[in-house]
């Protein structure tokens, strides 16, 4: 107890006294404290050059970490510049889906992607997004005011989809300024991992937004509004 409260009281002292160690300068260069990482004693200047070591090393560690990040961001806003850039030169627009499903494929790494789109206009009705989607997918799309990412807990959406679906993204698509979904994209994985809830969804946003904004050219012009009509 005499001893703690002893130790405790030189602590107090020393900081009480910053300049003690100025005016007593012998004591400092002669003191010995453990090393961090042994059991020999070094110079409390050596323990001190140790301690900014290990400062600089964890910096340096943070900022490879930051740089990695950064680099990884690079890669993927170049990847989502180029898929944009292919459904915007998109000429034919009964190519759209294939060219969201491969592009998600092919740049996002995702195992499996479905398509579905409601509403859909005439000449492309008989695409395969087009197939038809139960009515409780519909409700459930409308409700979707943000991506969903967790396990697939039996979806009808992930029947869409080849092989062992675990985890899931069920993206909304609307054109802008709309509340009524036109479709739903799905993103699968085996991997319970790949999707959960805790991720975050901008890419997801990102990826609805441009997907909805191509495949709106496949749903049917709003009539033309009539001189002197008001809704």
């Amino acid at each position: 107890m005499n001893e703690t409260l002893s130790a405790s009281k030189i602590a107090d002292f020393l900081r009480d006294q910053p300049e003690f160690f100025q005016t007593h300068a012998e004591v400092f260069v002669s003191m010995r404290v453990p090393a961090p990482h042994g059991g020999r004693a070094i110079s409390l200047i050596e323990r001190q050059l140790l301690a900014v070591k290990d400062k600089v090393r964890s910096l340096e560690m943070k900022l490879a970490e930051m740089i990695r990040a950064g680099q990884e961001n690079d890669a993927t806003l170049s990847k989502m510049a180029d898929w944009v850039h292919t459904l915007i030169a998109a000429r034919d627009a009964a190519n759209l889906p294939e060219l969201v499903e491969s592009g998600i494929l092919k740049h996002f790494n995702v195992p499996h992607v479905a398509l579905r789109l409601w509403q859909i206009d005439t000449p492309y009705i008989h695409q395969p997004c087009a197939s038809s989607v139960a009515s409780d997918v519909i409700t459930f799309t409308n409700g979707l005011m943000a991506p969903y990412c967790g396990p697939n807990s039996g979806f009808s959406a992930a029947n869409w989809l080849q092989g062992p679906i675990l985890s899931l993204a069920m993206l909304p698509l609307r054109t802008q300024g709309t509340s009524q979904a036109f479709g739903l994209l799905v993103l699968g994985s085996p991997d319970p991992q790949r999707f959960t809830s805790s991720m975050g969804t901008e890419l997801l946003v990102h990826i609805g937004q441009a997907a909805s904004g191509a495949l709106s050219r496949l749903l049917p012009e709003p009539l033309p509004e009539l001189p002197g009509h008001h809704a």
